[in-house]
Formats: C-alpha cells, structure tokens, sequence
C-alpha cells in the first residue's frame, strides 16, 4: 500500500522533458540532425512510426499540428522536443507558424534548438516584442567538431552554437544550454566557456541510449563515451561543477547516483 507521504513524493519527481516543461509541441515528423542517441528516433523504431531502414532524416510536416488554434497553457511549453528548427523549407515556415500561435496566445515557451545562427537571428527579430514569453535551450554537447561529426552528423559544429548563443545573450533573451548528453570526458571547460552567456541554467544529462550492436569503425567512439558515464567517474563531474549555482544536473545522472535534489555550495 503506498502511503500518501510517498504518492506525494512520486507526484514531486519528473524526467524527461517534464523536467523542464508542462508541455511540448511539435510539428516535425522526423529529424534532419539525425544524431546518433536521439530518444525519438529510437521511440520512432521501436512503435513502427518509421522503417527497418534509417529514414528519421526524411522529415514531413505535421499539417494537423501546424494548423491547430493554441490556447495558452497554464505553465511552459517546450517548441520542439523531437525535432530542430531548420533554415529549410516549408519546415522553417511551419516552425514559425507554431512559434508566431503559441506567443500570441500568451504562453510562456522554452525554445529548445541545436542552433543555427540565421535561425535564432530571425527568431530575435520576428517575435522581438515577446521577449518576455521566451527562453532559449541551446544544446551544446561539446567543444569538439570531432565528437559533434560523429554523434551529431547534420547538426551545426560548435562554433555556429557559441556565436548563436552570443547573439542571443547580447539581444537580451534568456539563455540556457543543454550539455545533454554530454560528450567530452570531462565537460568542465565546455561549461567555463558558455557560463558567461548564461541567464538562466546549464543543464547536464548522460546519453540515455546506447545500442548493442555496433560497427567496428565506430567503436571507439562508443568505448569513449560509455566511460563518460560510468558511476564513479559521474561523481567526479557532480563534485567539480555543483558549487556552481546555475549548474543543474538532469535526472540521467541523478537517478544513476542516487541524488533526489539540487545541491549547491
């Protein structure tokens, strides 16, 4: 029998995306980043939403989606979760399209993107006036175009991420980056480079999907980043970078060190 201190305590605890948002939107079917760990991919294969053959990068519009009246919602909408915002059409055009409902139905949004600089420069300057409405979630998951080509092959390399995450930061939006997951062995410098450029928060999360079966020529790499996340080295991570306060840790590393709460120094 669960007793009500612990159905209050269940109520308390959040993953995934629900970490940081009430809802999501998204108006993109597939991915063009076609990274290597994408959850969605893998949710995609696994309930048949796509073929045996790696079609995620083929995208398609979701008209229904893009066409929808929105309301505004009573907490944050995250735009998109599954898929980016890219300088391509009729994508780009249906990205916009949602942003432009969302924000004049009054919500409240978290823009999460592997930015492209010409995207985030339009997104500024057309919706300029719903400043207050927006943060941006950038994700950075390293300093290395090395790691970026091999993991996150379509996506851009780091120094279009910096400069997109400067231009957002000078035009005063709130800022935030996703270092999830994180790719180097020790983030620590990725995070002292893009602290500067930060409002809000730097959140840290392990890759959640690791396949078994794996190429030969691509075997380093998954060698690497399996002893990016082995326990003890984990604690190594959270020791160095907690007395950071904008520091956060996502539930990936939390759950797998037994962490239930944010410690600060």
């Amino acid at each position: 029998m669960i007793t009500k201190k612990r159905e209050e305590k269940k109520r308390k605890i959040t993953s995934g995306t629900k970490e940081w948002a009430d809802y999501n939107v998204n108006c993109i079917k597939g991915c063009r980043n076609n990274c290597r760990y994408c959850y969605a991919k893998v949710m995609a294969k696994r309930f048949g939403r796509i073929g045996n053959g790696d079609t995620w990068e083929n995208m398609a519009i979701r008209q229904e989606v893009v066409e929808r009246d929105y309301k505004k919602r009573p907490g944050r909408v995250m735009f998109p979760s599954t898929h980016d915002i890219f300088d391509i059409s009729p994508f780009k055009e249906a990205c916009f399209a949602v942003l432009r409902k969302l924000l004049e139905s009054g919500n409240d949004l978290l823009i999460t993107t592997k930015p492209r600089l010409i995207v985030i420069q339009e997104i500024s300057q057309r919706f300029s006036n719903c400043k207050d409405q927006m943060e941006f979630r950038f994700t950075i998951t390293s300093n290395d175009d090395r790691l970026l080509e091999f993991w996150e092959p379509n996506a851009p390399r780091f120094r279009e991420r910096l400069a997109a995450l400067k231009y957002a930061f000078r035009e005063g939006f709130a800022t935030s980056v996703s270092v999830e997951p994180f790719l180097d062995y020790d983030p620590t410098e990725l995070i002292e480079e893009i602290m500067p450029l930060i409002t809000e928060s730097i959140w840290i999360g392990r890759m959640n999907y690791i396949p078994r079966e794996i190429l030969s020529k691509d075997k380093p790499y998954y060698e690497e980043i399996r002893k990016n996340y082995e326990t003890a080295h984990l604690w190594e991570i959270y020791d160095e970078l907690k007395r950071h306060s904008l520091v956060r840790f996502k539930d990936s590393i939390r759950f797998q060190l037994g962490i239930e709460a944010y410690v600060h120094c």
